[in-house]
């Protein structure tokens, strides 16, 4: 388990010292996870969300119903910057 290459993924900084505590901890939680991949699913349905049986028993917080839009206008009249009737945001590279 490369520990200092996933911490240079996530834009950590991490010691020696680090790595030599995390490097078991991540191996016993790997290990854990895998165990998943011995169950047999063969006969197991997929499951869709709310278009299970037990989602759709699910009582709703409220019906889904038509309404208005907000409007662009409306929309970005409390937008920091808009431009060209979009939001405006920061480049993030």
């Amino acid at each position: 388990m490369d520990v200092k290459k996933i911490a240079k993924l996530a834009h950590l900084e991490i010691t020696d010292e680090e790595v030599a505590i995390y490097t078991p901890q991540m191996e016993q939680i790997v290990g854990y996870i895998e165990q998943l991949n011995e169950l047999d699913t063969a006969d197991v349905e997929p499951m869709l969300g709310g278009l299970t049986a037990a989602g759709q028993a699910t009582d709703a917080i409220r019906e889904d119903e038509i309404s208005t839009s907000l409007g662009t206008e409306a929309a970005l009249s409390r937008a920091p910057a808009s431009t060209d009737g979009h939001f405006q945001v920061p480049k993030v590279l």
